[in-house]
């Protein structure tokens, strides 16, 4: 390990440890639920430069709307990933961004505190208990109602599916709100949604018929994916000759990631570009994705694309794809065969 990523690393251990105390959520404090309460303007705190962090937040943003049709959104985030995940986002008002190399950006760095400090909110969610900036974030914002991200053990045990980062932060906002006198809401969580234009899925579609330059429909794959989550060449190679024998009436395309890098060699159609929104309207354009844990995965899922997502970790309860016939697979007690088989049932339902 470099001497940066040991200084990181001892850096991120040492304000988790300072932070980790900061606030605790308002729930049940000297609530009156005979006030009016108005929500006009809301502060969420995801300080994450990465995609897939980032498009979770979705279902969170558009359980906001739904519920105060009216507000305004702040987003507090990390990068410059979020105005382009949020482009089509009528709601949010002003994004916020967090250098992600804070020292070496001092000025911009506290200019931000100062924007939060600056405005008055009616709500602040911090998304992520663990996040040690989104906890001073809203410890710092001034807002009558703040939410810390802390788990909620009655919520836990009551939906088998709380553990999901794109979750439980919207079973948090629900239950709390009913503590203001709003009615409880058991709707199904919205899925992730980059919500592409009708011109920008149009374009996807004119992009994979000149990739595949036939009428035939289309599976998409995705090789990569960082760190120990990555499968072997050998892995997806095998994964994909069973597939071109497996699917001869479908083409197959491999969308790549911004490394350029691929696992079975570039041996199928590739695409690649840098355009989240391009990638994403690709992606709509295909019947299913198969691909491990990974930004583009959470991206797929975000375009509504069925997606298949690999998972050979612990995190896949956190993690996993859901909704328009998504299904994870841990590849540990998963054969091809089993693989195979999924993806056959999706394709008949699609």
């Amino acid at each position: 390990m470099s001497i940066l990523k040991k200084v990181n690393v001892f850096r991120r251990a040492l304000t988790h440890s300072i932070t980790k105390n900061i606030g605790s959520s308002q729930m049940n404090r000297n609530i009156d639920p005979t006030e009016k309460v108005e929500i006009k303007r809301v502060l969420i705190c995801r300080p994450n430069a990465r995609l897939g962090n980032l498009l979770l937040i979705t279902p969170l943003v558009q359980e906001v709307i739904d519920t105060f049709p009216e507000c305004k959104i702040d987003l507090f985030v990390k990068g410059f990933l979020a105005p382009t995940i949020f482009e089509n986002y009528e709601n949010i008002n002003h994004i916020i961004e967090l250098p992600k190399k804070p020292f070496d950006h001092l000025i911009k760095y506290f200019q931000v505190w100062i924007k939060i400090k600056k405005q008055q909110y009616d709500i602040v969610i911090n998304v992520d208990k663990n996040s040690s900036s989104g906890r001073l974030a809203a410890q710092f914002a001034n807002s009558k109602y703040k939410f810390f991200g802390e788990a909620d053990e009655d919520l836990q045990s009551k939906y088998k599916d709380y553990e999901h980062i794109a979750k439980y932060p919207v079973y948090n906002f629900r239950n709390f709100l009913t503590q203001l006198g709003f009615e409880k809401n058991e709707k199904p969580i919205a899925s992730l949604n980059l919500k592409l234009s009708p011109s920008e899925v149009a374009e996807g579609q004119k992009t994979v018929k000149k990739l595949v330059n036939n009428d035939k429909k289309t599976i998409c794959i995705f090789t990569y994916a960082t760190g120990d989550k990555c499968y072997s060449e050998s892995w997806w190679e095998e994964l994909y000759e069973r597939l071109k024998t497996e699917y001869h009436n479908y083409n197959i395309i491999e969308v790549l990631p911004v490394e350029n890098i691929s696992q079975i060699a570039f041996k199928a159609p590739t695409f690649y570009s840098k355009d989240i929104r391009e990638i994403g309207s690709v992606i709509a354009n295909t019947k299913v994705f198969i691909g491990a844990d990974s930004g583009i995965m959470h991206l797929a899922s975000a375009v509504q694309t069925p997606t298949v997502g690999l998972f050979s970790g612990v995190n896949q309860n956190k993690y996993q794809p859901y909704n328009n016939n998504s299904v994870a697979i841990n590849t540990n007690n998963s054969t091809i065969e089993e693989l195979i088989k999924v993806i056959n049932n999706i394709l008949i339902n699609n």
